[in-house]
């Protein structure tokens, strides 16, 4: 199974900006990112680069990839599907990659991160209207009822993963008890529901070239 190595700091360096890729570091003065918010590498204090057009598309697909945990391959398929879609093509992606198993059993506060909420899934930790999904990339619909298995519940780092998204509080088009670690996808988000900072329309006209 092939996944991504990187060092997940190095990626937010990478981007410039917070990915929020490693669960509550990233809301605190140890994140890399207000230490040091150059790129890695020997020459990531240069200054002044300016990207081309094609550099900022790819800049903005990389970006957007490492957010929501997903390779290349993977990437390419989601967009082919949002472009499949009726509706605005970037609309539709960001909804695919948010209505992931893994995107919404972090948004629900089941893992710190996206990546540990993948984890959760792939042991088998989670269930969706009942049954046991193991799949993180399993695609859910409005109506959709997801909730921990008894024993992901008991495990400590659960629970405080739950405790700290209540805390932020839950999005709009989830439902969300907390004391019973189970949700409900009320709709699917809407653009502006979406962070701001993702820019969808460089990634359309990337794969539109």
């Amino acid at each position: 199974m092939a996944r991504n190595l990187d060092a997940k700091c190095r990626q937010c360096r990478r981007e410039g900006e917070k990915l929020f890729l490693k669960g509550e570091k990233c809301f605190t003065d140890k994140c890399s990112i207000e230490r040091r918010s150059y790129a890695p590498g020997q020459h990531g204090q240069k200054s002044g680069q300016r990207l081309s057009g094609y550099g900022q598309q790819l800049r903005e697909k990389q970006k957007i990839r490492r957010i929501y945990g997903v390779l290349e391959r993977q990437f390419r398929k989601t967009f082919a599907e949002a472009e499949r879609r009726k509706g605005q093509t970037g609309e539709n992606l960001l909804q695919l990659l948010e209505s992931r198993l893994d995107s919404i059993a972090f948004r629900m506060g089941f893992g710190a991160s996206r990546a540990e909420a993948r984890q959760v899934v792939r042991h088998n930790g989670v269930l969706v209207n009942g049954k046991r999904v193991n799949i993180p990339s399993f695609g859910l619909r409005p109506g959709d009822v997801v909730q921990l298995t008894d024993a992901a519940r008991a495990h400590l780092r659960t629970k405080a993963a739950l405790e700290a998204a209540e805390s932020r509080n839950f999005p709009e088009w989830l439902e969300v008890n907390v004391k019973e670690a189970r949700g409900v996808l009320k709709a699917l988000p809407v653009r502006e529901d979406l962070p701001a900072s993702l820019n969808e329309g460089l990634v359309v006209e990337l794969y539109s070239r």
